[in-house]
């Protein structure tokens, strides 16, 4: 298991989070991590800010600063490949085309939801067959800096898969 000063920063260390090893198909994209998709020179214990707690809908609202909004427009189109935890957005079924790709496990649904420049919106033409939520998932197609609102979450990134794979623990 991998922790990153992300994970510490918000008192995640003892989850899993994801780290970079690579699968078989995966060799003419480009390997991405989360980092990867916060511009250079903004620190991350920046972007989160305290937020607050809503009693009646049981959740926490954090409070994002701008820092939280700048993306890598670098990344605009490219084809690249990254692991992450699948949070379906379909419901009743086992064969998921819709889903936010998170850092950790909770994400959006347990604990806060991330920065928007740390979640990325996936589809796909080709239904995958989840366990669950929070399956641990290799995803690779293009991704594009296109901010969406959703029930759960701000998320700054949108992906079309083109491969997703189970992502094996080594």
């Amino acid at each position: 298991m991998q922790i990153t000063r992300r994970a510490v920063l918000l008192g995640l260390a003892g989850l899993p989070v994801i780290g970079a090893q690579t699968p078989a198909w995966a060799t003419s994209f480009r390997t991405i991590t989360w980092e990867d998709l916060i511009p250079e020179g903004v620190p991350y214990s920046e972007i989160v800010g305290e937020g607050s707690y809503d009693e009646a809908n049981d959740t926490w609202l954090p409070d994002f600063d701008a820092n939280a909004y700048k993306f890598v427009d670098a990344l605009d189109g490219a084809q690249i490949r990254m692991p992450g935890y699948m949070l379906p957005l379909e419901t009743g079924g086992t064969r998921v085309t819709q889903f936010i790709l998170t850092p950790y496990v909770g994400a959006c649904i347990h604990v806060p939801p991330p920065p928007p420049n740390q979640l990325v919106f996936v589809t796909s033409q080709k239904p995958w067959r989840s366990a669950g939520m929070f399956e641990a998932v290799w995803v690779q197609g293009t991704i594009k800096v296109n901010p969406v609102s959703t029930n759960l979450a701000e998320i700054g990134y949108d992906m079309v898969a083109d491969e997703i794979e189970p992502y094996v623990w080594e």
